[in-house]
């Protein structure tokens, strides 16, 4: 399958990467979504940020606080009378 790259400055960064790896455009393109693909797999999801920086602040959530609100309770956000 071909890649058309229409983007001259998707085409230039490919052009420089392939330069700094020492490799083709098509090895380029590779390397980089491979890595690409294990940073976003490594990233953190909101909940275990939300745990990081609890502990980095030494804040504890008692019990109440991890039970979600009531729907009335963002109803109400939304009333308009």
């Amino acid at each position: 399958m071909a890649i058309n790259v229409n983007n001259p400055e998707a085409d230039a960064l490919t052009r420089q990467f392939a330069e700094m790896a020492g490799v083709g455009i098509t090895d380029a393109i590779v390397i980089a979504m491979k890595e690409a693909i294990e940073r976003r797999n490594r990233a953190e999801t909101a909940l275990e940020t939300a745990a990081r920086l609890r502990k980095k602040h030494q804040i504890v959530l008692a019990e109440r606080a991890r039970r979600p609100l009531p729907r009335a309770v963002f109803d109400d956000l939304w009333d308009d009378n």
